[in-house]
Order: C-alpha cells, then structure tokens, then sequence
C-alpha cells in the first residue's frame, strides 16, 4: 500500500499581522511545519498552532528559518555552520518547550524558505542543521529536498530522514526548486497539482520547467500555507490521494 504525508507550513502569523489560512487548512494536512518566531510566528501563535493541530490530529514539526521577518525568510543571509546550529537549537527548542507545556510531543523539523535552499545546496549548512536537530533531540525526523545535502547530512548523524516534495512549485531539471523571482516557480492550477502528486508518489517522477521527467522521492508532500491557493489544493490533494488508494499519514508511519 503507498502512503504519503501532507505537510504544510503553519502559524506563520505574528503580531497584528495574519498570514496564511490555518484554520481552514488544518482539517486537510498530516502534518504542520510550525514557525518559532524567527520568519514568522511568535509565542502565542505557537502556542495556539499547537493547540489546533492537537485538535485536528496533526503531527507537529518545528519549522526554524533566517531571523528576517521583513522578507518572511525568504533571502540568502550569510551565517556561518555555527550561527545556522544555533539558531536551529534555538527555535526548535521553543517549539519544544510549547509543545511539552501542551502535554504533545514534536515530529518532525523542516527548514524555512531560504534557510532550506541553501542547506540543500551547501553541505556545511546541511551538516549544521543536522546536528542540531541530532542534539537537541535525535528522535526528530528531518524533512529536506530529494538528493540534498540535507537528506545525506541527516542519515550521517542517524536521524530519520523524510523526502519532501512540493505540489504547487515546479522544478529545475537538477531538481532544484525554480526560484520565486522567475514567473513560473509556481504551480497555480489545482487539477495540476493533483496529477503531479499522484504521479510523485506512484511513480516517483515529475516533469520539469524543461519538460524533461526526473526522479524524486515523496516520503512527505508540502503545500505552502502562504499560498493563495493553499485550502483548495490541500483539499483537492487529500481527496484525490483518497481516490487514488494511497493512505494519508504522518512521516514516521510512512511506507516506502
């Protein structure tokens, strides 16, 4: 039987500030990638993120990112290896105090936006977070980009690791995400999303920006929670995984 987890990333609001649409979301999703403050989120948004994905059955993961909330994480900052351990530490502890206070335990952690990127494409950042993650609690699974350096630097030091694929961005034909400044880093339309998911999973295959297909693996799913589009895709998405026989479930009940 194929399976498959939904993720989405989540309590990204901060302040007065509200972003994204979690409380529509949550009933769709296996499992959240919750902010801790630094790209988004702060301690009350934690606190009640973590509430609605116990009230929903969510899994819940850490979702530590660069310290710029002026561009939501999403721009190259210059850290060293040991600023990147630290500020994983960080934040992945915060969410694992909310979460202790809450009675729950923590999943999972995923890198945020640029933090991600460059990590799967510099071993040393890699290494970093992987050994923060090991450190702070080395039952946590790691999600990263198929064939990264965050995937290898995580079974290097033992942690389970997920492979994660995106339903509403496309691909490079290294398969690299397309980067956001170019106008088709995005997938918009649902009904596309579905087909390339379901073939993700089943096949694990996705075409690129080129039209070449390239291999990937789908132990875990993302749809980005900022998106406009993200209740009707993770709605579509969980239907037709339904449709299609393949379970929805949170990544250490995964079966590959």
């Amino acid at each position: 039987m194929l399976s498959v987890d939904l993720n989405c990333d989540m309590g990204e609001s901060f302040g007065a500030y509200r972003i994204g649409a979690d409380e529509e979301v949550f009933p769709y999703i296996t499992s959240a990638n919750i902010a801790c403050g630094f790209h988004g989120g702060d301690p009350t948004v934690m606190r009640e993120t973590i509430a609605r994905a116990m009230h929903h059955g969510v899994a819940i993961g850490a979702h530590p990112g660069f310290p710029d909330l002026a561009g939501f994480g999403r721009r190259n900052i210059d850290v060293t290896p040991q600023e990147a351990y630290d500020m994983v530490v960080y934040q992945v502890g915060a969410l694992l105090g909310f979460a202790a206070a809450a009675g729950t335990t923590v999943q999972h952690v995923k890198a945020h936006g640029a933090l991600y990127n460059m990590a799967a494409a510099r071993p040393e950042l890699a290494e970093a977070i992987a050994r923060a993650v090991h450190d702070v609690d080395v039952r946590l699974v790691l999600f990263g980009l198929p064939g990264s350096f965050l995937i290898s630097a995580g079974e290097a030091v033992g942690l389970e690791v997920a492979n994660e694929a995106f339903a509403d961005r496309n691909y490079m034909p290294d398969g690299s995400l397309v980067s956001r400044r170019r106008a088709d880093a995005h997938v918009t339309d649902a009904a596309e999303a579905e087909r390339r998911a379901i073939r993700m999973v089943r096949e694990r295959k996705v075409t690129s920006v080129s039209g070449n297909d390239i291999a990937i693996r789908a132990d875990t799913i993302c749809v980005h929670g900022d998106g406009p589009h993200a209740v009707e895709f993770v709605r579509r998405l969980r239907d037709a995984f339904q449709k299609a026989g393949i379970t929805l479930r949170a990544p250490r009940g995964v079966i590959t």
